[in-house]
């Protein structure tokens, strides 16, 4: 028996190895007709490995921390078949002309899609992955985390005991806010919406409100949050939260006559992407005392000058957008965008694909 067992051990090894063998002889000889695949930054290991492990496409890959230039971007997308890219590239007319036409797969390593052309896209056929989902829990994480920072003033304290500030001890030094009792809202009940409203539900918080372009009324039952105008959540909202999709309809949404009509004692929090906030207006109503703070994951431009006003201010947090970084977060990312791609060229379904 233990022979036998050997026996079948043996044959499968070697039926493996010959299949392997079979596999690399096939794409050497192939190797020049392989679909092209070019990689717009060092991505995280797990979307590599997917992709040189299908072995059915020859990549050619920007091997840096920092993006592509524009120059080296337009000169290496000629002739591929497929880009995988990240948020950093436009990908407009420019790109996509000189790419020519052989181009038939862009997956974005990203939940957002606002670099695209999709209208260019579209036209041409190109078909769109993209990684939603995979980031929720990450970024709901980071709102958290943002949200208690900048309510509970942490950053400014951390530097008070750092510099000397701490002093004996004062009844109203370093106070800010708590969610207990509170009223939090939400603009853009999505799945990230969700789950930070899920995360928050334990801290006390006495009520949820939303906003967003329609009503998502089975959503909202479920996870009890009601549905009010945008002017009423600036106005009831002790903590306001943004994290709606950049469209045209949301682009600087977050402007003065939405922080005029919030709380003093307000604290606005932004990890959906800076261009859905106007930051001269974010900035005057934290420097005049209209709203109380504000923490930003997301700015525009990025990175943010660091000379920038906002920098300046003790009341604003501002992070170098980091909502989506952890390590398995990244890694699934990368892993995902590989197999949107993967699957596009083969002219299968994709795992995600966005619907141009």
């Amino acid at each position: 028996m233990w022979s036998l067992c050997r026996s079948n051990v043996l044959h499968k090894t070697l039926v493996a190895q010959l299949n392997t063998c079979c596999r690399l002889q096939a794409m050497k000889t192939a190797g020049k007709n392989l679909p092209k695949v070019y990689i717009t930054r060092r991505i995280p290991p797990d979307g590599l490995k997917a992709l040189q492990q299908a072995g059915s496409c020859e990549i050619e890959q920007w091997d840096s921390d920092d993006p592509v230039p524009r120059s080296e971007l337009l000169k290496k997308v000629s002739g591929i078949h497929a880009l995988y890219c990240l948020l950093t590239e436009k990908i407009d007319k420019e790109v996509l002309d000189a790419a020519g036409p052989s181009l038939t797969v862009v997956s974005t390593m990203s939940v957002g899609y606002d670099h695209l052309s999709l209208e260019e896209l579209k036209n041409r056929g190109i078909r769109v992955g993209f990684t939603p989902d995979v980031l929720t829990e990450a970024v709901a994480e980071l709102t958290i985390a943002l949200l208690l920072a900048t309510s509970r003033r942490l950053i400014e304290a951390v530097e008070e005991a750092k510099n000397g500030g701490w002093g004996t001890w004062k009844p109203l030094w370093m106070c800010g806010s708590g969610l207990t009792e509170s009223t939090v809202g939400i603009l853009g009940l999505g799945r990230i919406g969700e789950a930070i409203v899920n995360r928050l539900r334990p801290f006390g918080v006495n009520k949820f409100l939303y906003n967003d372009i329609a009503p998502r009324e089975e959503l909202a039952a479920k996870i009890s949050v009601d549905f009010v105008s945008l002017e009423e959540l600036a106005k009831q909202s002790d903590f306001l939260i943004v994290c709606c999709a950049l469209t045209p309809e949301t682009q600087g949404m977050c402007n003065k006559q939405l922080f005029s009509k919030m709380k003093r004692s307000a604290v606005f929090i932004n990890t959906s992407r800076g261009a859905v906030v106007n930051q001269e207006d974010l900035y005057h109503a934290l420097a005049s005392g209209q709203i109380a703070s504000a923490g930003l994951d997301v700015t525009v431009p990025e990175p943010l000058p660091t000379n920038h006003p906002l920098f300046k201010l003790k009341n604003c947090v501002i992070l170098p957008h980091i909502a989506s970084a952890t390590v398995e977060t990244r890694n699934a990312m990368a892993a995902l965008a590989a197999h949107n791609l993967l699957a596009g060229l083969k002219g299968e379904a994709m795992p995600k694909e966005l619907k141009l």
